[in-house]
């Protein structure tokens, strides 16, 4: 594995501020926008392609994780919940976006809400959850829901706090990490059966504290890491092409979009977004298009145990 170089001091461009806090970012390839949700004002935002002030929804309640679906909806993490949005149509009033709960993730654990996820290449929702109290034991678990099967639990190590959850671009390998500990891990991932298998060690982690994940076109990893949101960049082998330091604020979440998914948004835990522009990142490939949840079918709220291969 390639040593750690320092920080590159390359300071993205502030491109638009909203809300109080941001969490995870997506870009939606149907709306041509980026969408984030700040759990702590309860609103949803989107900034599009071209340009322009934010749009903002308000919620009634506030969201940490989200992922995109087929059918345009939003499929949201809200606390322990699973929940489903529709997004009004323009000129529509105003009114609070209410989520239709789809499922009670750990209804038995008080201790643990949803604390990060991804569709996946075939149209799941794979998510972690992670111990909200002081005691930080390891009892996060990690999980794939679809409407066909329901929810799934992932025969992966428990954690403090689930957080890296992204998956390679032909969709075999699963990346996930603890917050609180360790490493940056893999798997082998299969999509259909919910199993996972071969879990090893991707890479250590630059900065203490794991973050936000995602691939790109080649397969590389984006990971952000320790409190000041460090930028990481892994080739597929684990070594550490590149260091940046985007965001005057902590960086929390961070999305390929716009025209060829060639723009790198990160998105500051303070509700700023930030465009990091390729000549001060070197020539960046391009990303992969995020999975979209397949919210089609009937619902199913089994919950089941997947076994490792």
């Amino acid at each position: 594995m390639n040593v750690a170089t320092a920080a590159a001091a390359t300071r993205g461009l502030l491109l638009t501020q909203a809300g109080q806090a941001g969490c995870a970012l997506r870009w939606d390839a149907a709306g041509q926008c980026w969408r984030w949700p700040d759990p702590a004002g309860s609103h949803l935002y989107a900034w599009p392609a071209a340009p322009a002030a934010p749009g903002g929804l308000r919620m009634s309640e506030g969201a940490q994780v989200m992922a995109c679906c087929e059918s345009g909806r939003l499929l949201l993490g809200l606390g322990k919940r699973l929940g489903m949005v529709e997004l009004p149509q323009p000129g529509q009033p105003g009114r609070a976006l209410q989520a239709q709960v789809l499922l009670t993730v750990d209804p038995a654990e008080p201790r643990t809400s949803i604390s990060d996820g991804c569709a996946d290449r075939h149209g799941n929702f794979v998510f972690g959850t992670a111990n909200t109290a002081q005691d930080q034991r390891p009892i996060g678990s990690f999980y794939q829901y679809s409407r066909r099967y329901g929810l799934r639990r992932l025969a992966l190590p428990a954690v403090v706090k689930a957080t890296s959850i992204a998956v390679s671009p032909d969709g075999g390998t699963l990346y996930f990490a603890d917050a609180a500990r360790g490493a940056l891990m893999q798997c082998d991932y299969d999509a259909e059966r919910a199993k996972v298998g071969n879990t090893k060690t991707f890479a250590a982690l630059v900065a203490p504290g794991a973050g936000a994940a995602i691939t790109d076109s080649m397969g590389n990893l984006w990971s952000v890491q320790g409190e000041g949101g460090l930028l990481v960049h892994y080739d597929r082998a684990g070594a550490v092409l590149r260091q940046l330091a985007p965001t005057p604020e902590a960086a929390s979440a961070l999305a390929f979009g716009g025209d060829g998914l060639a723009q790198l948004l990160v998105l500051g835990a303070r509700g700023g977004l930030y465009g990091v522009p390729p000549d001060g990142a070197g020539k960046l490939a391009p990303g992969v298009a995020d999975g979209l949840f397949d919210d089609g079918g009937s619902a199913s709220t089994t919950v089941t145990h997947a076994q490792s291969d």
